[in-house]
């Protein structure tokens, strides 16, 4: 037995050194050190212990010679399952780039052909003096023939309907409402009033999402209210959601906006341009609707609106339209660009599914994302009236929440250490960005009846761990196992569910 201690130890001590040779050396090291060495391992190694073996020694022998067959096959075994799998992930990936580009091609060209089109349709008004009719063809726009002599007719009319005056909000003792009362009171209204039923955390969600970023988008399958919900919340506020549906064709911000007519000398506007510059003249709430703004990229058309909102300044939140005035433009216009105001939010619905692009980090990470999953469950509410409000009480309710409930120094530190695990181990950082959105959320969620905890869970979900479906995450399993336990070591097992599921369900996708 002792000789074949001695033999078993010098015979895996050799091959071990040869394996580890193979690795650093790759093919060419196993060919010369493994294969070349198997007359070794049976007439050197062998014939110094073979005579002392005895009938206990040789049948040792067998089992250990197998168990040693059997360590190096499961190392060729998982070699290839390592490198099938990156071929497959691979081999999906550049499948997706092609669709894509073939995807962008197409929409390319759909862009051009209405380009012409309308060239050619404005090449007809040019030629009749404006006096034949013609169909807008961009999106949102449509209504009867321009026949105003100013560039900007609908935004003319909107000069007219207000008459030039800023519209103000009377409220009442009864509309002075908390933040709690104000999320109990809108999902007393949607159901007894609109038969929309949403539950509690939804709207603490909605409304802390408001207090952090002028663009929201409602994420999830079809029919599960949530284009519904701006609808509910604007008929909430006494006010109508301007709901425009994204085509796959739009690739710039002259299907949002519109654009100058250079046959015509008229500005092509749009329903959108046209909601935004109304808001102008309000003092209220109000909601514009991307329905289903993914069907286009959104930092295509809408990249615009994503750079001007992440200016400090909200007074220089204006977008060019002319570059040259006239004396009937729209009051609100100046020196020919658009303010976009402060008491409107963008919001956008977007479905998963292969019709859709992919939203970008850019678009999410200045964005606010609210997870759909599934339809709300019918419930018993009082008749309840909507509510007078005026975009100046709510920013101050909001003001107020993070005087009141501030971010814990205690939170703050566990951030910190996060954000160096995340780092360390995926080369991922929270960014200035969220960690602003984050010190504005909490505080506000927290004020609407939640946890910090749970918006908290909700940010890390949402912002943070989304981030990893943008990495192969083919060689992350393990680490992401080690990132469930470094959330519970951090912040205790338990308080994060959310991301403790959202890190599971990126395992199954491996």
């Amino acid at each position: 037995m002792a000789a074949f201690a001695r033999y078993f130890l010098e015979l895996f001590a050799q091959i071990w050194r040869d394996i580890v040779e193979w690795f650093k050396g790759l093919w060419t090291t196993l060919f010369v050190n493994v294969f070349n060495n198997v007359v070794v391992y049976f007439r050197d190694i062998l014939g110094n212990y073979k005579r002392d073996f005895g009938f206990m020694g040789w049948l040792l022998w067998v089992f250990s010679s197998l168990l040693i067959i059997a360590l190096i096959s499961f190392i060729f075994f998982r070699l290839y399952l390592l490198i099938r799998k990156y071929i497959i992930v691979r081999k999906t990936e550049i499948e997706k780039d092609d669709l894509r580009e073939e995807i962008a091609i197409l929409n390319e060209k759909v862009a051009q052909a209405i380009s012409e089109k309308n060239s050619i349709l404005a090449l007809k008004v040019s030629q009749y003096n404006g006096t034949a009719p013609i169909t807008q063809a961009y999106g949102g726009s449509s209504g009867a023939p321009d026949t105003s002599d100013a560039r900007f007719s609908k935004l003319a009319a909107i000069d007219a309907k207000y008459g030039g005056s800023i519209q103000e909000i009377n409220m009442t003792i009864d509309d002075m409402v908390t933040l709690p009362e104000l999320i109990q009171r809108f999902l007393d209204y949607s159901c007894s009033r609109l038969h929309l039923y949403y539950k509690a955390p939804t709207i603490r969600y909605f409304f802390a999402s408001m207090a952090c970023s002028k663009i929201i988008i409602l994420e999830g399958v079809s029919g599960t209210g949530k284009t519904s919900l701006p609808y509910a919340m604007s008929k909430f506020f006494k006010n109508n959601a301007e709901i425009v549906s994204v085509q796959p064709s739009w690739r710039d911000r002259a299907e949002l906006l519109g654009y100058l007519n250079e046959f015509t000398k008229k500005f092509n506007e749009t329903d959108f341009l046209k909601a935004v510059y109304e808001v102008l003249y309000r003092k209220d709430i109000n909601f514009i609707v991307l329905d289903e703004m993914n069907l286009a990229r959104i930092e295509y058309y809408f990249a615009e609106f994503l750079s001007i909102m992440e200016m400090p300044d909200p007074s220089e939140w204006r977008i060019d339209l002319v570059s040259n005035v006239l004396d009937d433009d729209p009051k609100m216009l100046i020196n020919g660009k658009l303010l976009v105001p402060q008491n409107v939010w963008f919001i956008g619905t977007a479905n998963k599914d292969d019709s859709t692009f992919t939203i970008t980090d850019k678009v999410y990470d200045r964005a606010m994302p609210i997870e759909f999953l599934k339809k709300g469950e019918a419930f018993e509410a009082p008749p309840t009236d909507p509510i007078n409000m005026s975009y100046e009480y709510l920013d101050n309710l909001f003001r107020q929440a993070k005087e009141d409930y501030p971010v814990s120094q205690a939170l703050l530190e566990k951030f910190e250490k996060l954000d160096e695990y995340m780092i360390d181990h995926f080369k991922l950082a929270f960014g200035n960005r969220i960690l602003k959105q984050i010190y504005e959320f909490i505080p506000v969620f927290v004020a609407c009846g939640g946890t910090d905890y749970d918006a908290l869970d909700y940010m890390l979900a949402r912002k943070v761990l989304r981030k990893f479906e943008s990495l192969n995450l083919a060689f992350l399993k393990d680490e992401l196992g080690e990132l469930i336990l470094e959330l519970a070591k951090r912040f205790g097992k338990g308080k994060l569910p959310e991301s403790t599921e959202y890190i599971k369900a990126l395992q199954k996708m491996v």
